[in-house]
């Protein structure tokens, strides 16, 4: 399946980064959720000849994907480590255990995300503090300033972050967090001549196990009544096909020019930029 997805996929960006690893980020996710990661980890090591260390709360979903990888590309460009990302100490072993592993440490993408407004403080836990240190670990790995050769840093945020959600408010000053942090450490490494790029990718919609949690009390509290009008919004808007993920990690990674960019990715108008203006006394 995964090879015939990559088949189908046409990809402008032009590839500058090869021989590389990639460390992914994710966490307390699905079978559905696992295929649209494994389809982006698929396509980067098919066209940027990397290896990958995937992170995930998740075993089976981990194993899973690894076992995809491995018929795809040999046993050898993939591994997978369990870890739960909101435990400090354990992401840092993951993150020394990639780097033990492949020499080197190149492309970090910090993906992790839940959404349960009714036990909130762990929604914050894994959709921003856990970004934020990832996002340190990966400037001690790549950083210039800790003597390393540079890289590339994607934090995953959400098309939340540029709206009012009545029923996620917690998950959605996450995901504005999340473009906050990314924007000002992407302006600190540039100023700082860190060498690392870092960028944030928001996609609409997409058909993961997140999305039925805004059906069940038990993850969204009191503001479960408003799940017909979440399911409204996803009619409306659609849902994301992986491939156009793929694409948008794809050309943050490739594109050089790019540093403190908050790419957008919806049904309507693919993949776009979000433009701010200049502040102003």
């Amino acid at each position: 399946l995964l090879g015939k997805l990559v088949q189908n996929v046409f990809i402008t960006s032009s590839v500058a980064i090869l021989g590389r690893l990639c460390f992914i980020s994710s966490c307390i996710v699905a079978s559905s959720f696992g295929l649209i990661i494994c389809f982006s980890i698929t396509l980067l090591i098919y066209f940027l000849k990397i290896q990958v260390a995937l992170v995930d709360l998740n075993q089976s979903v981990g194993e899973e994907c690894k076992s995809d990888l491995d018929g795809q590309f040999g046993e050898d460009n993939c591994i997978f480590i369990q870890c739960d990302v909101t435990d400090a100490g354990k992401l840092r072993d993951a993150f020394q255990n990639t780097v033990e592993k492949f020499g080197r440490l190149d492309i970090v993408i910090n993906n992790a995300g839940i959404n349960n407004e009714k036990n909130w403080e762990k929604t914050i836990e894994v959709n921003l503090t856990s970004v934020i240190q990832g996002t340190y670990l990966a400037l001690e790995h790549m950083s210039k300033e800790y003597g390393k050769e540079g890289g590339v840093i994607i934090n995953i945020s959400s098309m939340a972050a540029f709206l009012h959600s009545p029923h996620q408010p917690v998950y959605t000053a996450t995901k504005h967090g999340v473009i906050g942090f990314s924007r000002a450490i992407a302006d600190a490494s540039e100023q700082g001549n860190y060498g690392v790029r870092i960028n944030t990718l928001c996609p609409a919609f997409v058909d993961t196990q997140l999305l039925r949690t805004v059906e069940h009390e038990e993850t969204m509290g009191k503001f479960v009544k408003y799940k017909d009008e979440f399911k409204q919004r996803m009619d409306k808007y659609g849902v994301l096909k992986p491939s156009l993920i793929a694409e948008g990690m794809l050309r943050m990674i490739t594109d050089e020019s790019l540093n403190g960019a908050v790419m957008k990715i919806t049904c309507s108008k693919g993949i776009h930029f979000h433009t701010y203006e200049p502040l102003s006394a």
